[in-house]
C-alpha cells in the first residue's frame, strides 16, 4: 500500500488475535513493545506453582501481570506441538524448569507474540524489547530462539530513576531494552550524544584566540613509509625519519593550512597536528548504557498520569535510530500511545494496539490534542460502529463496554481496575466556563442493562453529594417515560458569564444509539480538562530526499 493510500491504525483488542488477522507479513519496519509485568510482585509469587483452574487471558487495565491458567495451558500445547523447533523446544525446557506459575504464564503469552512479531517484521526490520531485570534473561532467550543469536544487536541499559533506598539489596534504578534485528541486512541510523563538559574540557583543550572555537589536535601522519608525495618532506620536517608518512599529500597539507586547519607547536621543529574543531563534530557516538533520558516526573507536561508511561525522548531516540520517515512502526501494548505519538510527529506511519477502551480513548483525545490539525488520517478498528456490536460488548465484557461508552462523550473514567461496590459515578468531565480556574464537573452513569426511573434519582443526589455541576445518564436500552420526566425535573444549568444558548439540561440521558448517530452531550465546552492534556506539538520538519540516515 502506497504511502497515499494508508491510513494509520489503532486497534482495540488481543494482540496476538490482531497481528495474526490484521497485519500483512513482512510488513512492519520497526516494532517497539513495553509489554505489562508486575515486577514489583516477590520472587515467591511470581514463582509459586498454580493448580491451573483459574484463567485470566487477557490483561485489564493496569492489571500488569498475567496469570497461570486455562490459557496459558493451551497457548503452550499449541507453541510446543506447531512452534518452530528451537522455540518449542525451549517452551518446554523452560516449563520443566519453572513449573506452572505467572513467570512461565508471562512468558507463554510473550512467546506466541514474540513469534507474530517476527512474521510480519521487514527483513530489514527491528524490534526493542523493553523489560526489567526480573525477566529480561528469560525473555532474552525467547528472543533467540525466535529471532535468532546472530540477529542479536544489543541490550541497551536505561537509567530510569535516581538512588533509592533499599536495605536489603542493591537498588534498582534500570530498565532493559532487548535490540534485535530481523537479519543481518537491517536499517541503522547512527545516533549521537552531546559531550559532557568534563570530555571537552579534556579533549577540545585548545581555543583559537581570533574565533574562540573549541578544537582538539589529531596526528597528520601515519606508521609507515611512503613513496609518493605524502612521503616528502613538508615544511622542514620529515615524517620518513620516524618511520612514518603524512596522511595527506603535500598538495593537501598546503590547503589544509592555508584554511587554517593545521595546528603548529611553539617549539621549533615541533610536529604540526590536525585540527578537529568541535562544533562540527555530531557527538558522541550513542553507547549502550543511556543515563541522560531522565524520566517523566510527576509534573511534567507531557505526564498523563498513565502507570509505566516512557518519556517520548526514549522512543524518539529508538525510531530514529532504526527507522526512516515514512516507514511503519508498531506498538502491540501501546498503553498511553507515547510511541504512536513520536512516530506521528516523526513522520512515520504506525500501528498501535491495546487490549482496554480506557487506553483507546486516551490516545484518540493525545493525539489531537497533540497535533490537532496536523494529525495524519486514521482509524480505530475493533471499537463497536453500531447497535448490536455494542450490545456484544456489553454481553462479553461490562466492564470494557463501559470504558468504551464514557469515550463516546470524552469523559474519563471515575476509576482505572474493576471497581468493587457502586459509588453512583462512573466516569466525569472537567470543564471550565469562567475565569476563576476552578473545574466545574458532570457525573456521567453508564448502564447496559434494565434501565429504571430510580436510577436517574440516584444520579440526581450523586450529583448533588458530589457538589457536580450535571450528570448525564448513558444508556444501551431505551429510556422509559418517567426516566425522561424525572431527568427533566431537574431543571437546567445556566452558566452565570455565558449567553443563554450555553444553557443546558442538569440531568441529561443519552442512549448509545443516539451517540453512534453523532448526539452530544450538551454542555459549555469553552475549555475541557477531562483527561490530562499533551502538549501541543508540532511535526518536525520533513527531511529531504537524499537525507535520510545510512541504510545498514
Amino acid at each position: 500500500m502506497s504511502g497515499q493510500e494508508w491510513k494509520n491504525r489503532l486497534y482495540f483488542g488481543d494482540n496476538l488475535t490482531i497481528l495474526r488477522e490484521h497485519v500483512a507479513d513482512e510488513s512492519v519496519d520497526l516494532i517497539y513493545l513495553d509489554p505489562p509485568f508486575n515486577s514489583n510482585a516477590t520472587y515467591n509469587v511470581l514463582f509459586g506453582e498454580k493448580d491451573g483452574s483459574h484463567s485470566q487471558a487477557q490483561i485489564t487495565a493496569f492489571d500488569d501481570t498475567w496469570h497461570w491458567g486455562d490459557e496459558s495451558e493451551q497457548t503452550y500445547r499449541e507453541i510446543a506441538q506447531e512452534g518452530r523447533k528451537k522455540l518449542s523446544d525451549l517452551i518446554q525446557a523452560l516449563r520443566s524448569f519453572l513449573g506452572r506459575n505467572d513467570m512461565m504464564a508471562y512468558l507463554v503469552m510473550m512467546a506466541a507474540r514474540l513469534a507474530e512479531l517476527h512474521k510480519v517484521l521487514k527483513p530489514t526490520g527491528s524490534i526493542y524489547l523493553h523489560c526489567d531485570s526480573t525477566a529480561s534473561h528469560y525473555l532474552k532467550l525467547i528472543l533467540d530462539a525466535t529471532f535468532g543469536v546472530r540477529c542479536f544487536q544489543n541490550e541497551l541499559i536505561w537509567k530510569r530513576t535516581s538512588a533509592r533506598s533499599d536495605s536489603h539489596r542493591y537498588n534498582r534504578i534500570d530498565d532493559r531494552i532487548l535490540f534485535y534485528s530481523k537479519s543481518d541486512d537491517f536499517l541503522w541510523n547512527p545516533q549521537f550524544t552531546s559531550y559532557d563538559d568534563a570530555y571537552v574540557d579534556k579533549f577540545y583543550s585548545h581555543v583559537e584566540p581570533e574565533t574562540g572555537r573549541r578544537f582538539m589536535i589529531d596526528n597528520l601522519t601515519a606508521s609507515g613509509t611512503r613513496q609518493g608525495s605524502s612521503g616528502k618532506t613538508w615544511r622542514g620536517i620529515s615524517p620518513a625519519e620516524r618511520g612514518n608518512h603524512w596522511k595527506y599529500t603535500i598538495e593537501t597539507l598546503e590547503e589544509l593550512d592555508k584554511a587554517g586547519r593545521i595546528y603548529w607547536p611553539a617549539k621549533e621543529g615541533g610536529v604540526p597536528r590536525y585540527k578537529r574543531y568541535l562544533d562540527k563534530m555530531p557527538g558522541l557516538s550513542l553507547q549502550s548504557i543511556w543515563t541522560d533520558i531522565s524520566p517523566i516526573s510527576a509534573h511534567a507536561k507531557e505526564r498523563l498520569h498513565y502507570p509505566t508511561q516512557k518519556p517520548e525522548s526514549l522512543l524518539e531516540r529508538v525510531i530514529k535510530a532504526s527507522s526512516n520517515e515514512g516507514d511503519l512502526v508498531l506498538d502491540p501494548f501501546c498503553g498511553c500511545g507515547t510511541t504512536i505519538n513520536v512516530a506521528e510527529r516523526l513522520h512515520r506511519r504506525w500501528i498501535g494496539i491495546d487490549i482496554t477502551h480506557l487506553a483507546i480513548a486516551l490516545i484518540k483525545n493525545r493525539l489531537q490534542t497533540t497535533f490537532q490539525n496536523e494529525l495524519s488520517p486514521y482509524e480505530v478498528i475493533g471499537s463497536p460502529r453500531d447497535l448490536s456490536s455494542a450490545h456484544a460488548l456489553a454481553e462479553t465484557d461490562r466492564y470494557q463496554f463501559e470504558w468504551w461508552a464514557l469515550s463516546l462523550v470524552d469523559a474519563r473514567p471515575a476509576q482505572d481496575k474493576k471497581k468493587g461496590a457502586d459509588s453512583g459515578i462512573d466516569g466525569y468531565i472537567n470543564f471550565f466556563d469562567d475565569g476563576s480556574g476552578k473545574a466545574k464537573k458532570i457525573i456521567v452513569q453508564v448502564k447496559s442493562g434494565h434501565v429504571t426511573r430510580n436510577q436517574i434519582g440516584d444520579l440526581k443526589n450523586c450529583v448533588d453529594r458530589e457538589k457536580a455541576t450535571m450528570g448525564a445518564f448513558l444508556t444501551l436500552e431505551q429510556p422509559t417515560k418517567p426516566m425522561m420526566n424525572e431527568a427533566l425535573a431537574a431543571g437546567y444549568y445556566a452558566p452565570e458569564h455565558l449567553a443563554k444558548e450555553h444553557t443546558a439540561p442538569k440531568i441529561q440521558i443519552l442512549t448509545i444509539a443516539d451517540l453512534l448517530n453523532g448526539a452530544q452531550l450538551r454542555y459549555p465546552r469553552m475549555l475541557v480538562s477531562t483527561f490530562k492534556q499533551a502538549p501541543r506539538k508540532f511535526k518536525e520538519p520533513a527531511m529531504k530526499q537524499g537525507d535520510l540516515g545510512l541504510n545498514k
